[in-house]
């Protein structure tokens, strides 16, 4: 007997990255650093005081965290950021699905720029949001030209501009997302999941000028905390507003704040290994050139290597040598690209010897 699942799920696949317990691990974006000692310690106590309240529901707008998550993007990008624009939830998937839950939904469109981030047209199937998909260039560049047009084209309620872009690495000018603004009549987010990498002004320069912007990040890139998962966006006042209308009651237990909020006062030494990251990228990209390869310019934790004539054989032939990159050749027109993300120096080390093993 067949379920009654909703004809417009039936024959798709749930997002995910194949695991591995034996290889090493270079197909997810999270940080290879795990939390220093002096953390750790930082963590078990502050869980401890925490876990004694714990017959009690958590703050349910989160608004300690908030504020501190305010405090730390006004420190990193020169806005003056209140509490009450900043909004906080499990990973940036909540955050997004609830923007989808606000602005989308039954008769409403999303837009994004393919390809880019698999989970946007996920997020909008689930929350019944018609998606439109627009092809990127052939540098995966978005252009001002082309982001307009499809904008004007499709009138859409809802649009994703992802910068860096996953899984293609690539920025957006800031020109381009004031040009998306001033062409929607619906909301623009701008997913900047993996800024920290960057050397891209943050979109949070443009809210007090654009008030149907939103910009989401997470602390499961660059901040180590993939498994806390905490996503959060800055927005005005009534986005976050509109956002408290889907939440579910007490969305954030009490334990993700508290982890999240010592991470943030963590966050100069979290920080300072993204340069430790971007150091192994270049050096990766460096030695693929050595090795007759081409990858894309990236300002994220990973990068596309290739072309390949058959991807897939190469992903096979890497994993049998004990290194695991993420095959995205089935996907949004990257047919003839393999992804690996930044690890640690002995991972990139293991991944070129396999690699120029493979190619010889």
């Amino acid at each position: 007997m067949g379920l009654a699942v909703r004809a417009d799920l039936v024959g798709k696949t749930p997002y995910g990255a194949p695991p591995s317990t034996t290889a090493i691990t270079l197909n997810v974006d999270e940080s290879p650093h795990p939390p220093s000692p002096a953390l750790v310690s930082a963590l078990q106590s502050a869980v401890g005081v925490a876990a004694t309240t714990l017959h009690r529901y958590p703050d349910r707008e989160a608004l300690e965290l908030r504020a501190d998550l305010a405090r730390y993007l006004t420190g990193r990008t020169g806005v003056p950021l209140t509490v009450e624009q900043v909004w906080a939830a499990n990973g940036s998937n909540e955050v997004l699905q609830q923007v989808l839950q606000a602005f989308g939904g039954p008769g409403r469109v999303a837009l994004g720029f393919e390809p880019s981030y698999s989970m946007h047209p996920i997020l909008a199937a689930g929350t019944n949001t018609d998606w439109v998909g627009v092809q990127r260039p052939d540098d995966f560049v978005l252009t001002s030209e082309l982001a307009v047009a499809a904008v004007e084209e499709h009138g859409p309620d809802v649009v994703f501009v992802t910068t860096p872009n996953n899984p293609t690495g690539t920025v957006t000018a800031l020109e381009v997302i004031e040009a998306v603004c001033a062409a929607s009549a619906g909301m623009v987010v701008v997913d900047e999941a993996y800024a920290e990498f960057s050397a891209q002004p943050s979109a949070v320069s443009l809210l007090a000028a654009q008030p149907r912007l939103i910009v989401s990040r997470t602390m499961s890139k660059a901040f180590a905390m993939a498994g806390t998962r905490l996503g959060y966006l800055a927005a005005s006042a009534e986005v976050v507003d509109a956002l408290r209308l889907v939440r579910l009651p007490y969305h954030l237990s009490a334990l993700t704040q508290v982890a999240a909020r010592t991470a943030l006062a963590y966050a100069d030494e979290l920080l300072a290994t993204v340069e430790a990251v971007k150091e192994q990228r270049d050096r990766i990209v460096v030695r693929l050139g050595e090795l007759g390869l081409t990858s894309v310019p990236t300002e994220a934790n990973f990068l596309l290597f290739g072309p390949f004539d058959t991807p897939h054989t190469v992903w096979s032939a890497l994993l049998e040598r004990g290194v695991l990159v993420r095959d995205v050749s089935s996907s949004q027109g990257l047919g003839r690209w393999l992804r690996v993300n930044a690890g640690t120096e002995d991972e990139p080390t293991a991944f070129l010897e396999a690699l120029a093993e493979v190619l010889a």
